[in-house]
């Protein structure tokens, strides 16, 4: 009855929705934002640092580089995410002067990963690195 009165008067503001009280609840200060940020770019560094040192590990050393790069590589794109939103990032990555080279680079991190693990084709993993950094550098 409530409602009713509100509605008919003209003072019925919306109620937020469920999601609008996750989202205002859960967003990040600034101050989180830059930790979080520096905490995934460092880890992503560190990760393609030691993959770039295990490359020379024998037998096993092509694998290990394709996926710690990879790794890191999803981690620092991970990082903007902090600074962004995810909406944002997601927009900005897909926008039309952006679009081949989000496709190239997503398309070769899930290549990386199946030459690393399922084809055994170091190769490949090594091309496909090679293609990652040259998306992200697009």
């Amino acid at each position: 009855m409530d409602k009713l009165k509100r509605v008919l008067s003209g003072r019925d503001a919306e109620e937020p929705s469920r999601l609008t009280e996750v989202i205002e609840a859960t967003s990040l200060g600034w101050g989180t934002r830059v930790k979080g940020f520096v905490a995934c770019f460092a880890i992503g560094c560190l990760c393609s640092l030691l993959g770039s040192c295990l490359l020379w590990v024998p037998r096993k050393g092509l694998m290990l580089f394709a996926v710690f790069y990879t790794l890191g590589n999803i981690a620092s794109i991970g990082s903007t995410l902090f600074l962004m939103g995810p909406m944002k990032q997601l927009k900005k990555m897909f926008e039309p002067t952006r679009l081949i080279a989000t496709i190239v680079m997503l398309l070769c991190l899930v290549l990386t990963l199946c030459s690393a693990f399922w084809w055994r084709k170091e190769g490949l993993a090594l091309l496909f690195c090679i293609l990652q950094f040259f998306a992200l550098a697009w």
